[in-house]
């Protein structure tokens, strides 16, 4: 499996152009708010800063059909801003994600505040918290932080397992830090251990309910003598109509199943595990997230292509690799020195 910062590649098989599925930063925001808590600090408030600006470059992948098409976006996004204080009050320190180190390392300047952008890491043993200094005040999860954090995540997930922590997390001491790492040692230790080499994938279907619904009226003999009969008829068609209406929705509720079964279904041999989120909308029947083994990306690549083509009515969204958000689930809870 390619390492996460690969970027979106296309290339040509069988005469169609196919890619690898793509990080989606118009994703981001929803990504980090969907993400299993961790939370060890309240979420907080900010200010605008600097309007200094990075274009950033954006793929995401459609599959419809037999169709693949990949769409670049091209973006300006301003850098993250965080509260306007005197920093000589005081720093904190914002925590992205707990790995396996046994030596201090650096990730470069890509932290949360411009000032201080370095991002580091905190060690307890074998195990480190991937940290940047922050001023000790309110921050807001504005899109431009969420994307900041994201983006840290995703670089250092390159190269190593992590367990994300969620938006908004934030210590006041590096003391603080070792207590985390050293009380939560065993659970971070045995979810590492679960995670090691596993990424996570997400894969939306959506279809046209319209084009949907023509086809049901043709397929099903019922819908579709109920229908010749509502439009011939005179006079009131009230009843009908509601008796219409009700088979429509339970044959789009079967149908909606039964494709998410089938795709589960085709997809567990090329994944560790899967979970089913929420629907969103009236066009969306299956939003989920996989976690792949890195070794397993080509398969499931290929096995998401395979089934899009044999389903011409449905659009297939899928976007990674991202954190294992959806599969971690560690709770946390704090106590200040002296309560109990």
């Amino acid at each position: 499996m390619a390492k996460a910062s690969k970027p979106l590649s296309a290339r040509k098989s069988s005469g169609r152009a196919s890619a690898r599925p793509a990080r989606a930063e118009q994703t981001r925001a929803r990504r980090a708010d969907a993400a299993k808590e961790a939370r060890t600090a309240p979420r907080v408030v900010a200010r605008k800063k600097d309007d200094a600006a990075v274009t950033r470059v954006t793929h995401e992948t459609e599959v419809r059909g037999t169709e693949t098409r990949v769409e670049r976006v091209v973006e300006r996004a301003p850098k993250p801003s965080l509260p306007d204080v005197d920093r000589a009050a005081g720093r904190g320190r914002y925590v992205y994600c707990i790995i396996r180190a046994s030596q201090p390392l650096k990730f470069g300047a890509i932290g949360m505040d411009e000032q201080w952008a370095d991002v580091y890491t905190i060690n307890f043993k074998d195990m480190a918290a991937v940290v940047s200094d922050i001023p000790l005040a309110p921050l807001d999860s504005t899109r431009e932080n969420v994307l900041a954090h994201e983006r840290v995540n995703e670089t250092v997930m390159r190269d190593h397992t992590v367990i994300p922590m969620s938006f908004g997390t934030i210590f006041k001491t590096r003391d603080d830090i070792v207590e985390l790492l050293r009380s939560a040692y065993d659970a971070f230790a045995d979810v590492l251990s679960k995670m090691q080499d596993k990424l996570e994938y997400g894969l939306k279907v959506l279809w046209d309910r319209d084009e949907i619904v023509k086809a049901i009226e043709q397929e099903d003999e019922d819908i579709h003598r109920l229908k010749t009969e509502i439009s011939s008829q005179k006079g009131s068609t009230y009843f009908a109509r509601m008796q219409y209406g009700r088979l429509i929705d339970g044959a789009l509720q079967q149908r909606s199943e039964r494709y998410v079964a089938e795709f589960l279904s085709r997809l567990r041999d090329v994944s560790v595990a899967s979970r089913v989120n929420r629907a969103i909308g009236d066009k969306m029947i299956m939003n989920a997230a996989f976690l792949v083994q890195r070794d397993q990306e080509p398969a499931f690549d290929r096995r998401v292509k395979e089934i899009a083509s044999r389903f011409d009515k449905l659009t297939f969204k899928y976007t990674g690799p991202w954190p294992p958000y959806n599969f971690v689930n560690i709770r946390l809870k704090l106590e200040r020195a002296g309560q109990h």
